[in-house]
């Protein structure tokens, strides 16, 4: 039995996989933001309840956490002492030396405090060059008095981050044993390892963030662990990384970097198995839950991956799902401003507690959800009957928006729910037309406790159809954790132009990182059946600032011959992507394998007990579209059979979320147990 968890701003998700019946079962909880681990194990309990288990019969926990994100966008990290080349202390704080552009020349820029404070940065005599060779020696005996210093001023970690460290690490392990010997309780992670890669700014910036957030994670994961087991949970923790793969809950303790965007990373995953499964390629993922919205881009089944992402204002280069976040979700809170008299929506949030008006847990400030409410499209009872919703409190709520803005509570709902529609549309565009991308050729996964609620509203602004609302969307975060796969990369910067280049000498700096790779899925106990390695090269024309990674293939690799393949490649890959080849030399950037270990697919027995649709209706009631209320009736989805229709206007309703059904559409139950919303114009 596995279990996937995902910790949200205002709900944690969990479901449970029964590998022996085929059998999902799910539970939503409120989260607890002053410790995530409390909301974790409520979930964990409340789900064994609904299973009819002992916490000792779930196997395997793979989880998805937002405690490094939120550490680095609150300013709440470690203290962190930092220890670069000597000359080079100013690094975090040159930065990329980002100047704003004539139209920001009126905008005084607020730049942020570095990770690392200058007080906490001390610079080591020593230096390599690009080609790892020894420039000036290591002094030893000067790096132990500033390594003294520096660790009994208080510091709660330690990023070693020198010049060219990722061409000849000595020098950082060497300094990182003097720390370890005279320092043994103080966390060091030295940049060659985190990042050995070139560019000093990024390599330093993304160790410093790991070290910040270190002692958090680390504390967080003991919390959990030690939670569960006074629970009666002997089950493997595994945590979900930033580009959808899995590490085990050590390996997320000292490379927390890794981390920074697990939340969104498990929808991602559930968004390329529908593609796969239904033969949709081309489908766009829309997370809405209570906090935020997360949108990707799924193409020919495959997601997007980046070599870099941000937190905040700083960079982490590490491997992520290209996710875009926006400050939407349906507890964002709605104000009329004062200056303005505008209405706005977002992004602050009444997260989980005291959460919306409509919760009835103490909250004041209307929210989408509260405007939901209002035009009927969530019932007076959420999560199976299991929470009433506070209907009229909600109206009085939204009706004072109304007031302000001379608006009936229907027309004020109407207005709050059309700008965060607009909020989404516009991460939406960012990663369709804004990338060349047309909208109408993808259809759109919602999921999320909010997505249904607004998917099919966005499909008709967007006109990207058909809108697929999966078995389990209020979930499909944590399903997504389950069938995410174990996953690292291991790279070497080898800058060399490829004209003369050795071929052996490549393929012998790529057996060295397969030979780490084949180490690290041994400590992570994956059968070797089920591993695999992908090997790529990071090419760019002479002189170019950025390179474009180029997968090889099987027959290069077995062969271990010449790259002309590769280059050729490269200058189709280039043309696809730019518009233009150069006839220019080709220069070799870097070296990667990504290991990966493959984990047993989700297979769940298919729903026989649902029937017409006629007889799936629940109950009618009122719902406000298109200027005026409707009867409308709530269905229930779980009585649906497969190839039944709902035209709309419907609710449709289960346990995790509630779909919303426009006017001048219809919703099919296909094969797989999606939902699948079509405007009637493009019926059969």
């Amino acid at each position: 039995m596995r279990l996937g968890v995902d910790v949200g701003g205002t709900f944690t998700d969990l479901l449970l996989h029964d590998a022996a019946t085929q059998r999902t079962y799910q539970a939503k909880t409120p989260s607890t933001p002053e410790d995530q681990s409390i909301g974790v194990a409520n979930g964990v309990k409340l789900i064994c309840e609904k299973a009819g288990i002992s916490p000792s019969d779930i196997s395997l926990i793979l989880h998805g956490t937002t405690v490094a994100t939120n550490a680095v966008l609150e300013g709440k990290g470690s203290r962190v002492g930092l220890l670069v080349t000597e000359g080079f202390e100013y690094t975090l704080h040159l930065a990329k030396s980002w100047t704003p552009g004539p139209l920001f020349g009126w905008i005084v820029m607020d730049k942020p405090e570095p990770l690392a404070a200058l007080a906490d940065t001390r610079g080591i005599p020593e230096r390599m060059n690009a080609r790892g060779e020894v420039v000036k020696p290591l002094d030893r005996e000067a790096a132990t008095r500033l390594i003294d210093d520096l660790c009994s001023s208080g510091i709660e970690a330690l990023t070693i981050s020198l010049m060219h460290s990722y061409a000849n690490p000595d020098h950082e392990r060497v300094l990182a044993q003097i720390v370890k010997a005279r320092y043994p309780d103080i966390p060091v992670s030295i940049s060659s390892e985190i990042l050995p890669e070139f560019r000093e700014y990024d390599r330093a910036i993304t160790t410093v963030m790991n070290d910040y957030v270190r002692p958090i994670m680390r504390r967080y994961l003991s919390r959990i662990e030690t939670r569960l087991k006074d629970d009666g949970v002997h089950a493997r923790l595994h945590i979900v990384r930033s580009d959808g793969g899995l590490m085990s809950a050590e390996a997320a303790s000292e490379r927390p970097v890794h981390t920074v965007l697990s939340g969104p990373a498990g929808g991602v995953t559930s968004t390329v198995m529908v593609a796969r499964r239904t033969g949709l390629g081309r489908l766009l993922a829309f997370d809405m839950g209570g906090t935020s919205t997360d949108v990707s881009v799924v193409i020919d089944g495959e997601p997007t991956i980046s070599r870099s992402t941000e937190v905040g204002y700083f960079p982490a280069k590490v491997p992520t799902l290209d996710v875009r976040s926006v400050g939407a979700g349906g507890g964002s809170i709605a104000e009329v401003s004062e200056l303005t008299s505008s209405l706005r929506v977002g992004p602050r949030s009444a997260g989980a507690r005291p959460g919306p008006v409509a919760y009835g847990r103490g909250g004041t400030e209307p929210t989408v959800s509260d405007a939901n409410v209002v035009l009927g499209y969530l019932p007076p009872v959420l999560l199976g009957g299991d929470m009433s919703l506070d209907v009229e409190g909600a109206r009085a709520a939204v009706s004072k928006v109304g007031e302000a803005l001379g608006l009936s509570p229907e027309g004020a709902a109407q207005g709050i729910i059309d700008i965060a529609n607009e909020v989404m549309l516009g991460a939406l565009r960012v990663i369709t037309v804004q990338r060349g991308l047309d909208p109408r050729d993808f259809g759109i996964v919602a999921f999320g406790g909010a997505g249904p609620l607004h998917a099919n509203a966005l499909a008709e602004l967007l006109g990207c159809y058909p809108v697929v609302v999966p078995a389990n969307p209020g979930v499909l975060s944590a399903l997504g954790f389950l069938e995410s796969e174990f996953k690292n990369e291991f790279v070497q910067t080898f800058i060399r132009s490829t004209k003369a280049l050795d071929a052996a000498d490549v393929w012998a700096r790529f057996d060295a990182l397969a030979e780490k790779a084949a180490h690290w899925l041994e400590e992570e106990k994956v059968a070797p059946q089920d591993r695999h390695l992908q090997f790529s090269v990071d090419l760019r024309y002479e002189q170019q600032g950025f390179e474009v990674t180029i997968d090889l293939d099987g027959d290069v690799i077995a062969g271990k011959a010449s790259l002309e393949a590769v280059f050729d490649k490269f200058h189709a890959t280039h043309e696809r992507l730019y518009g233009v080849r150069f006839h220019v030399p080709v220069e070799l950037v870097a070296l990667r394998v990504v290991a990966t270990g493959a984990t047993t697919p989700v297979e769940e027995a298919a729903a026989i007990t649902g029937g017409p649709a006629a007889e799936a209706i629940i109950e009618t009631r009122p719902s406000y579209f298109n200027g005026e209320w409707v009867e409308t009736p709530n269905v229930d989805r779980a009585r649906l059979a497969i190839g039944e229709r709902v035209a709309g206007p419907a609710i449709i309703r289960q346990y995790d979320t509630t779909t919303v059904l426009l006017p001048d559409h219809y919703a099919e139950v296909d094969p797989h147990g999606n939902l699948l919303i079509w405007p009637n114009a493009k019926g059969n």
